[in-house]
């Protein structure tokens, strides 16, 4: 952490080992350069959980629906943190798209930023003060065009520099 906030790496639905070995190179360096590390479920493989607990500085992680026993003992369904200042929320499913702003800000009333996944779709809206974020993946883009991942920093109780990554076509 430096004292230009908490860099984050936003990652969700990794599938690993079923969509990949292995996350891609390029989210293993945001990894190493980040001072949290959100992941917000489908992981199916515990082996990662441990691989990415080890090598982050911070894991803030929660579990998904493609995530059996083991790791449902680990990891909580909705992880909770307040970083910098901004109440951080992590679950796995939020559902149908429509209304969902709504539906998040009632469900999570003490929440300034929501990060979800499930849909493997990119999303980044803000509704009655919930900032909602979804990764997509960066392992299994399904219908995207790429797998994607996000980096933000958590500053003074605000959600700053918000990029989505795209990676390149897997050879």
């Amino acid at each position: 952490m430096s004292s230009d906030g908490v860099r984050v790496l936003v990652i969700s639905d990794t599938h690993v080992p079923h969509r990949a070995r292995d996350l891609p190179d390029a989210v293993w360096a945001e990894v190493d350069r980040a001072d949290l590390v959100v992941h917000a479920g489908d992981w199916v493989d515990i082996g990662l959980l441990d691989t990415l607990g080890a090598r982050s500085r911070r894991l803030l992680a929660c579990w998904g629906n493609n995530d059996g026993p083991a790791l449902r003992a680990r990891l909580p369904e909705v992880a909770r943190a307040t970083v910098e200042g901004v109440r951080v929320s992590v679950v796995h499913e939020t559902g149908p798209k429509d209304r969902r702003g709504e539906r998040m800000r009632a469900l999570y009333p003490d929440t300034d930023l929501l990060v979800f996944g499930h849909s493997h779709i990119p999303w980044d809206t803000t509704h009655a003060g919930l900032r909602l974020l979804n990764p997509g993946s960066p392992t299994d883009r399904r219908r995207e065009p790429h797998c994607t991942y996000l980096t933000l920093r958590l500053a003074g109780g605000l959600v700053e520099d918000v990029v989505l990554h795209r990676l390149p076509p897997r050879t």
